[in-house]
Order: C-alpha cells, then sequence, then structure tokens
C-alpha cells in the first residue's frame, strides 16, 4: 500500500512540475508579447529600410523600446510565416508585438509619407534607376525590368501621343531613355513603381503638349526631336547657346554631314564623361556613335534626358551658317563655318589654356 503510494507521488511531481512550468511558459509569452506602456499613446516614426531582414527589423523594434522581447517576436514571426515591409510606420508602445508586426505585415499600413527627388536634366536613364532604388523599395533590377516590359511599354504608348513604335526601335538601349522629364518631384513614399514612371511621362506629356502643332508639322518625329534634344543637352554648356548649337546640327543633318558628337560616343561605349574617349571608342560603330562610320544623321535613341531648353531647341533652332562648335573651360561657344576655321580655334584655347576637358 505504501509502495503504490510513493509510485503515485513520484509520478504525480513530474506532472505537477511540467504543467507549472507550461503555466509559467505561456504566462512569460504572453507578457513578451503584450505591450511595452498600455497607458502610452505617444506616436513614434519608426523607419524600416530596404534590405532590412525580420532580424533587424525586430532588434530595431527591441532598441526603440517598442517591443519587449526579441526571442518572442522572432518565434511569432517564424510561427506566423510573416512577411514585413519596408517604410514608415507610425507605431507606440501602448501596441503589442501582434499588432505592431500584423501592421508591418500589411503594405497599407505603410505611413504616407512624400518624399521629395531632383531628377536632373542631362543624366542617363541610369541615374534615374538608382535614385528611384535609393528611395522607395524596389531594386534596380526590378525598374530595369518595368521599363523594358514590352507589355508595360505598349500600355504606355496607348496612354501618351508621344509615345511611338520608334523606343522598340532595333539597338536602342534603354526604350524611355529621354522620355522621362527632367524635375523636382514629390512622391509617397509607398507609390508603385508605375506611379512613378508615369509622374515623369505626365510632366513630359505637359511639356511636348506646347509644342505639339510644331512637332506634327516638322519633318522629323518627336523620337528624333527628343533624341536631337538629348544631344543638343550635354553639347550646349547653356541655355543661350543651345538655339544656335540646335541650328549647328540642323546644318548637318540637312547637309547629310555625320554630326560627330563626342557625347554620342560616351553613350554609346556606355563610359561616363570621367574618362576620356580612346580611338577605338571613336571607331566604333554602333545606332548611337556619330563619330563612327555607321550612323548617317541622328542616332538610333535618346543619349540622356533633355530639359525644357533642349527639347525648345531641338524644336525651334536657331538658323545660323555654321558647321562646327566648341566651348571653353569657362563655357563659351565659339561656332566657326569651316573646318580649318575650327581647328584654329581648338587651337587657340588649349595654347590659351583655355580647353575644356570632361
Amino acid at each position: 500500500m505504501n509502495m503504490n503510494r510513493r509510485t503515485k507521488r513520484l509520478i504525480f511531481v513530474p506532472i505537477i512540475l511540467i504543467f507549472i512550468l507550461l503555466i509559467s511558459f505561456i504566462i512569460i509569452f504572453i507578457y513578451s508579447l503584450s505591450p511595452v506602456d498600455a497607458k502610452n499613446e505617444t506616436i513614434v516614426t519608426f523607419n524600416v529600410e530596404k534590405g532590412w531582414g525580420k532580424n533587424k527589423i525586430i532588434s530595431e523594434l527591441k532598441k526603440n523600446n517598442l517591443i519587449r522581447s526579441e526571442f518572442f517576436s522572432k518565434v511569432i514571426i517564424k510561427f506566423k510565416n510573416k512577411e514585413l515591409y519596408a517604410g514608415t510606420y507610425k507605431l507606440s508602445k501602448d501596441l503589442s508585438t501582434n499588432e505592431i508586426l500584423n501592421m508591418m505585415a500589411n503594405q497599407n499600413n505603410i505611413e504616407n509619407e512624400v518624399i521629395k527627388i531632383t531628377f536632373v536634366e542631362g543624366k542617363r536613364l541610369s541615374n534615374y534607376v538608382k535614385l528611384i532604388s535609393d528611395n522607395f523599395k524596389y531594386t534596380e533590377d526590378e525598374i530595369y525590368s518595368k521599363l523594358s516590359n514590352v507589355d508595360y511599354l505598349n500600355k504606355l504608348k496607348e496612354k501618351y501621343w508621344f509615345i511611338t513604335d520608334d523606343i522598340f526601335t532595333e539597338g536602342i538601349y534603354y526604350p524611355l531613355e529621354g522620355y522621362l522629364y527632367p524635375d523636382t518631384y514629390e512622391f509617397k513614399k509607398n507609390s508603385t513603381l508605375e506611379e512613378i514612371i508615369e509622374k515623369l511621362l505626365d510632366n513630359m506629356d505637359s511639356k511636348l503638349s506646347d509644342y505639339k502643332d510644331d512637332i506634327e508639322l516638322s519633318s522629323y518625329s518627336v523620337h528624333e526631336l527628343l533624341t536631337l534634344a538629348s544631344i543638343i543637352e550635354l553639347e550646349g554648356v547653356n541655355s543661350a547657346d543651345r538655339g544656335m548649337v540646335s541650328g549647328v546640327f540642323y546644318n548637318r543633318l540637312n547637309t547629310e554631314m555625320s554630326l560627330g558628337s563626342d557625347v554620342t560616343t560616351y553613350y554609346a561605349v556606355k563610359k561616363d564623361f570621367t574618362s576620356d574617349l580612346t580611338q577605338s571608342d571613336l571607331n566604333s560603330c554602333n545606332g548611337y556613335n556619330t563619330r563612327g562610320n555607321c550612323v548617317a544623321g541622328l542616332p538610333v535613341g535618346p543619349i540622356c534626358n533633355p530639359g525644357l531648353s533642349s527639347i525648345s531647341a531641338s524644336i525651334e533652332p536657331t538658323e545660323n551658317e555654321y558647321f562646327y562648335f566648341v566651348a571653353d573651360k569657362e563655357k563659351k561657344t565659339y561656332f566657326s563655318k569651316t573646318g580649318v576655321e575650327h581647328q584654329q580655334t581648338v587651337a587657340k584655347l588649349k595654347s590659351e589654356g583655355k580647353w575644356y576637358t570632361y
């Protein structure tokens, strides 16, 4: 009889201990996920940066005293297999860990923070892609993929009168190069990629619409005019000279003379302006290089995103009799009628230390 009691006690005691431990764990678990301060409704702005993993987010929440336990927060995330989104959130210490994590798992809860971004005229599409990626949750690969998606580009072609089949011309690096209007914009932090792209296109639509009648009367397509504008943007060192520079290019085009523009070669060989062009670069043959022997007019497409003064100059050039121009380091432009005069000007600028280098 005594042995039976002892046996029962030996069995019962561990069960009681396990039960106590289980209850204790549940209490600790519930407490660890409870609000840090149930009476504190003070709003805290919490930023989740793009690229942060779940562990990093939870660690930052703990550092900001918005959750009680990193360990149990990671457990709940693992158990629920939630995706947490980058963005800006309005949080408070009276929220439980579950409430905070649920907010971050729903993109609709991202604070509609307005951010301001300046897209600079004369910069390439690759610069714009980096700016978008740096300020939003999209990777550069995602942006390039969207900008080259044929279905999306056809949708844009239906929406915007100035986007034509020319953007699909063989040899073009980026279909929308030259079409994204450079300006300062305000976006919501949670803007979709389509909203961002189309905001720049809407602005281009507004600017080009003022010249629509002139464009329709031109012997050049809107794509060709934007291509010319992009060259003028980089070759004309200031707005005052761009009409004259445009006139020079028209003179060359009208006489079937090569544009001979170095900036097209830089784009063709995908070099920036921090390094010199080699003879091999100048001789390279593709649809952009007007210094080579294979482009007998305008390049296949724009080489940067031009501003309004360059667009205006491409549509309304200043008529002149010049075929050459060169700018010095003080941004003064010299125009010449013949190659001999041009070479003399270049030699003079070099001798006077005024030669402009990229």
